[in-house]
């Protein structure tokens, strides 16, 4: 690791009985715990009260973490989504001796941008071809733990730090928790394709058999326009966006759809992940997270620790 980086991470240690790692932006808070005048660790203190969604989201994020991100990994893949910043918040948390010799991979600007202000520090997967773990959100999970995945535009490199992984691990909230995809994530497939193609890959996913319209009459098949600009959604490599719902009977089978979509001439990657993750966290309303294997096991997980196992692990073996 550059020695200017471990630097900047010592330097954040401040003289308070119970030391942090702040942000590197001094104006930068967590989303999710602020750090206390005392400069204490963000999960040493009592969890901010959160919406039920939002609170959610934590356990899950937690409780992945705690599970997947030992000492011994040291390439660690942030993917993206509104869970994300929960999991940033973890690792965190488990101290500069745990997180002094890591190198975080972003899957996006949003992640990459959370990886700096944490005081982290940020790789790229052309520099590490193989990572340890990856961490990231999903729009809809399967019985499978099939997954829809491109809410965010980022399903290009989030794709690619999956199948770098040695791990790969889903984090979401109760909503994202399906038994078909395409039940609860009505907006479609999303689709990435190089921009000069998309009218004919649009053609083509609708003689597929991906609708223009949905049965309640909101709009199916169509390029993803952007909201808070003139024209279509751009991703951080440059291509567009297309989503493509499609009928149940055709959901069911998310291998085939998906073999079957990357085969068309101009689409870049889609956003159907299967058989890539090895367990899935969801965080429930009633302060419980189901965790899904992919042997097909499940297991409620009762009570997340407010301060990270690690950590105190990492403080033992100091002391030792």
């Amino acid at each position: 690791m550059p020695a200017p980086t471990v630097d900047l991470l010592k330097n954040k240690l401040g003289s308070s009985d119970a030391p942090s790692i702040s942000a590197t932006n001094p104006a930068f808070i967590p989303p999710s715990q602020p750090l206390t005048p005392g400069k204490q660790l963000p999960t040493s203190v009592e969890l901010p009260v959160l919406p039920a969604v939002e609170s959610a989201k934590r356990l899950a994020a937690f409780a992945a973490v705690d599970r997947h991100i030992g000492l011994q990994h040291k390439v660690i893949g942030i993917g993206s989504g509104s869970t994300v910043p929960y999991v940033v918040d973890r690792i965190v948390a488990q101290g500069f001796q745990a997180n002094k010799d890591r190198v975080f991979i972003p899957t996006g600007f949003q992640s990459k941008e959370l990886i700096i202000k944490a005081g982290l520090t940020l790789g790229d997967v052309d520099q590490y071809a193989t990572i340890d773990v990856t961490i990231d959100g999903a729009d809809e999970v399967d019985n499978e733990l099939n997954s829809i995945k491109g809410g965010g535009a980022c399903q290009l490199r989030e794709k690619v730090l999956a199948e770098a992984a040695e791990t790969w691990i889903i984090v979401a909230d109760y909503r994202k928790n399906s038994h078909i995809l395409g039940t609860t994530w009505k907006q479609g497939i999303p689709i990435e394709v190089a921009s000069f193609a998309y009218a004919k890959v649009l053609t083509n996913l609708s003689h597929m058999g991906s609708p223009s319209q949905l049965p309640d009459g909101k709009p199916g098949l169509t390029l993803r326009m952007g909201k808070m600009k003139a024209g279509p959604v751009v991703s951080d490599n440059g291509n567009f966006i297309i989503d493509a719902p499609f009928p149940e009977d055709m959901m069911k089978d998310p291998v085939d759809l998906l073999h079957r979509i990357k085969m068309l001439t101009g689409v870049v990657e889609v956003g159907l992940f299967c058989g890539m993750a090895k367990a899935a966290y969801f965080g429930n309303e009633d302060g419980t997270v189901l965790a899904r294997l992919s042997d097909g096991g499940v297991e409620k997980i009762t009570e997340v620790p407010k301060t990270p196992e690690l950590k105190a692990q990492v403080e033992e073996s100091n002391v030792e």
